[in-house]
């Protein structure tokens, strides 16, 4: 940190960078994710609800194309700030764009062209920004040992505490209240994440500069950069190799936001009484402030370390926070007292990063002094539980008859689901962006993330792709039988993995 001129303060023994990093991620992530919690569900929704009335296969397209996009794009942010802007620049600008395109869609009531303006400049903005980020986090640490892995991990947690504050408060709001206030609720923090981020960017020092100053790093990284052609090859073959089973467990994994919500809103029951209607609102009230208690407790360790020197940066994540608290507690109050005891289908994906929050820090350890199989490994285990979420969503909605277009399935098969899903998720995602940046050429770091969020872009065409067949696959063979599909294709590619273990890891030369 000291030969790069950043902030060498740890905190919790990382770097003080990585927390700034974590916040500016998170808003970003809860605009995202809130938007794309009520993408589906407006589009499906009936004109007397305030939706457009779409199919299933016609929303399911769209949804498909809009987060291929957003994967996509990214390649060529990684290489624009790889070449030109460098990361800050390119995470400045990707965030006014995204902000922009947040204030579009609240305005879709207007017009449905601001709607689809929107999801442009979404896709646009977020190009730029999402590479380029992880990249930086990439920066913070040495290539070799745990250190790296764990970093990603927590900065995973804030990726995903974003996307549950986002799923929940603009999902709860855009179903409750009106889908434009969700939408708009979504550009609200990421004009703060922006703002936070650019007051940050001292912390950095060197890292994340234009081209031309990060030239300056050359001799700190010269190091690295002198590795043969046969060893650059071998790892640019793992990180294709990754880059495939990562294709393979989001392609499924991104359901999330189709198939799964519609499983959600038409196939699940949703609407409680009684006791299991008390029980559920004091359940989703701890659900809605635990996470925000454990996020609370990071800026206030962050807080402790850098409010002195970086007053500014605090102000702005406790503004944040502010309202995030009075948001969910007005939600709680509202809930607790209301009369309706529907669960809104918002809820359900909220799980993956309620999960997420509570599980990462115990990954994190793991990883770093428990256990830390090889990275083949670590992704045949992320395969082979995102497999066993779709089994227990292919059990559960056994009963199902043939061509039904309702059901009332409970709703424990998505919650496990779900939890499995995300324990898969921590054995690929945090990993996958860890060995990204191990295994890189430096010069291409941005560049190569690019490729890595282009592998989730694939995923997403084609996961949107057998995702819009949901209906007709359901009234030829069933409901089961659909996700029975994403049962066997992961599990397939984890075998693979297994039997490639030792191969992959002398193809990496030394980098564990």
């Amino acid at each position: 940190m000291q030969k790069v001129g950043a902030e060498h303060v740890l905190v919790q023994g990382h770097p003080a960078g990585l927390f700034v990093l974590f916040f500016t991620e998170m808003w970003e992530r809860f605009s995202y994710y809130g938007m794309r919690a009520l993408l589906v569900n407006f589009l499906v929704s009936t004109i007397a609800q305030q939706g457009w009335g779409w199919t299933n296969s016609e929303a399911m397209k769209l949804y498909g194309l809009y987060t291929g996009m957003v994967f996509l794009t990214p390649l060529f942010g990684g290489i624009i700030a790889d070449r030109l802007t460098g990361y800050k620049k390119s995470i400045m600008v990707g965030a006014i764009i995204m902000t922009l395109g947040h204030i579009a869609m609240a305005l879709e009531g207007f017009n449905k062209s601001f709607f689809l303006a929107g999801l442009v400049l979404i896709v646009l903005g977020n190009g730029l920004f999402k590479p380029n980020i992880s990249s930086m986090v990439g920066k913070l640490y040495p290539d070799k040992g745990g250190k790296k892995d764990a970093g990603y991990t927590i900065f995973y947690m804030g990726i995903n505490g974003g996307a549950f504050l986002g799923m929940m408060l603009c999902g709860y709001i855009g179903e409750k209240i009106g889908w434009h206030y969700g939408f708009g609720l979504a550009g609200v923090f990421m004009f703060l994440g922006m703002l936070q981020f650019y007051f940050a960017q001292p912390i950095f020092g060197k890292i994340g500069n234009t081209p031309e100053k990060q030239d300056e790093l050359t001799d700190i990284a010269a190091g690295q950069e002198e590795n043969p052609k046969h060893i650059v090859r071998d790892r640019l073959l793992v990180i294709a190799i990754f880059m495939l089973s990562s294709i393979v467990f989001h392609l499924a994994f991104e359901q999330a936001g189709g198939s799964m919500t519609i499983f959600a809103k038409n196939y699940t029951q949703r609407v409680l009484s009684g006791e299991v209607a008390v029980l559920f609102k004091w359940l989703d009230a701890a659900l809605t402030v635990l996470p925000i208690v454990v996020i609370t407790g990071v800026l206030f360790v962050l807080a402790k370390k850098i409010i002195r020197k970086y007053p500014v940066i605090i102000l702005f994540s406790s503004i944040s926070f502010v309202i995030i608290w009075s948001l969910c507690l007005w939600k709680v109050y509202r809930e607790y007292y209301g009369m309706n005891s529907e669960v809104t289908v918002s809820w359900f994906p909220m799980l993956n990063s309620f999960f997420i929050i509570t599980l990462a820090t115990s990954f994190s350890k793991i990883w770093e002094k428990v256990w830390n199989p090889s990275g083949p490994i670590k992704f045949a285990m992320g395969l082979t539980l995102v497999g066993v979420g779709f089994a227990a969503l292919s059990i559960g909605s056994s009963e199902i008859p043939t061509g039904a277009k309702t059901a009332s399935v409970s709703m424990i098969w998505l919650v496990l689901a779900y939890f499995f899903h995300t324990v898969g998720e921590l054995c690929i995602g945090p990993v996958g962006l860890s060995y990204v940046s191990k295994l890189s050429p430096k010069k291409f770091l941005g560049l190569l993330f690019g490729f890595w969020f282009c592998a989730n872009a694939i995923a997403n065409f084609i996961g949107g792709f057998i995702g819009s067949y949901i209906d007709k696959i359901t009234e030829s063979h069933s409901m089961s039988y659909f996700f029975a599909v994403f049962t066997v294709i992961p599990m397939v590619a984890a075998v693979f993995l297994i039997l490639g273990n030792k191969k992959i890891k002398k193809m990496m030369h030394g980098i564990d």
